[in-house]
């Protein structure tokens, strides 16, 4: 590779790009748009949410109150058998909202017990407040009336016992719910949107500019000519890329500000570890761009496959919707998508201020997609010379 050669295709992709207007502006306003838009406006309802349950107690209240929770068929349950396998879980995402029923829950709704009433503890992760925020008051309602209804049939058994001897039945509630939530306490939805918001700009843009760009540079017989040059494929993908790349890293800083002091959302994490992450990403995306220009004879073809594209990344990725609610052969097809590990290392940098040690297996992926996705762009390219 001749650095002289690359410098001078840095030079004109740099001049090319700067000099259309259209490219500037959607480079920056639609980047801006969107964070403000799905920052401010977009909501969203979640069903069928995933959750974990820890019974601590192992007696027969608790287990009828698991039973009966989980026919309600609202729900999908997973037992834990430690409390902190349910927070481990809560942490990795295999559930969104955990219940702790504690070691004294069948004395705390037994009539002759003494002590305070037994506390259920309903956790949510915060970090998913599209979900947390709009199921809470439900589960609390939902985990309220199993408890009560368990409670009532254990006091009509007890009733029955204390008319053959003669006792005062209680009036002492026997369950009290509480509720916590991890990592957002506030359930605020604007850091989940702002946070996703990185990887449908990054996901998107990129792939539609660069895929337009260079059809349009082959239908003026400009990209031909630098391919009879002696640069080769791999030197004249880097010129494609670079230039775009270190504007779209702009558009994450940028973004990033402008979600900080706008709306008042900053990172909970290492901001230059999200800002590296994002670049390679971005390496990534711009790929596929490439990709689908090297298959589309025209500018409009080219807005169409990457439309296309992008409706299921935008859908499957996590950005609004987890993918634990959906069908499992989605969230597998969903797992093919780079756009799904971004998104995932985005949340937890965002609102977890997780580093690279624990988002290693999303980081490993992203790395693996974007190195096939070079290869594969090069491939295109060559065949299309």
């Amino acid at each position: 590779m001749s650095g002289r050669r690359l410098r001078t295709l840095l030079v004109r992709e740099t001049r090319a790009t700067l000099r259309d207007p259209f490219t500037m502006i959607a480079l920056v306003a639609v980047p801006l748009a969107a964070l403000l838009v799905f920052g401010f406006v977009l909501s969203t309802e979640v069903k069928d949410l995933s959750l974990g349950i820890h019974d601590a107690s192992r007696s027969a209240a608790s287990r009828r109150f698991v039973s009966d929770l989980a026919a309600n068929g609202t729900f999908a349950l997973r037992p834990y058998a430690s409390r902190d396998a349910l927070d481990e879980a809560l942490v990795a995402g295999e559930v969104s909202a955990g219940i702790v029923v504690p070691p004294d829950f069948a004395r705390g709704i037994a009539a002759e017990a003494a002590a305070a009433p037994a506390e259920l503890v309903v956790i949510y992760d915060g970090a998913e407040a599209v979900l947390a925020g709009n199921a809470e008051g439900f589960l609390r309602a939902l985990v309220s009336d199993t408890a009560q209804r368990v409670t009532a049939r254990e006091r009509d058994a007890q009733g029955a016992a204390r008319r053959v001897r003669f006792e005062a039945p209680s009036t002492r509630p026997g369950v009290d719910v509480r509720v916590r939530a991890l990592f957002n306490p506030e359930l605020d939805g604007t850091r989940f949107m702002v946070s996703g918001t990185f990887g449908f700009v990054l996901s998107f843009l990129t792939t539609l500019i660069t895929a337009v760009s260079i059809v349009k540079e082959r239908l003026d017989g400009t990209f031909e000519q630098l391919q009879v040059t002696p640069a080769t494929s791999f030197e004249i993908l880097l010129g494609k890329m670079l230039p775009l790349g270190v504007v779209f890293t702009l558009d994450v800083v940028l973004m990033m500000l402008a979600g900080g002091f706008l709306i008042g959302v900053w990172p909970a994490g290492n901001a230059l570890f999200f800002v590296a992450v994002s670049a390679f990403y971005v390496l990534t995306s711009l790929s596929i761009g490439l990709v689908i220009s090297a298959t589309s004879a025209t500018a409009a073809e080219a807005v169409q496959k990457t439309v296309m594209l992008s409706i299921p990344l935008v859908q499957l990725s996590g950005f609004a919707f987890p993918l634990r609610n959906m069908p499992t052969l989605v969230q597998w097809i969903a797992e093919v998508f780079p756009a799904t590990h971004y998104i995932r290392v985005s949340h937890a940098i965002y609102l977890r201020g997780e580093g690279p040690i624990a988002l290693l297996p999303e980081l490993g992926m992203l790395f693996l997609f974007g190195a096939a996705l070079v290869l594969f762009a090069i491939r295109s390219m060559e065949r299309r010379a």
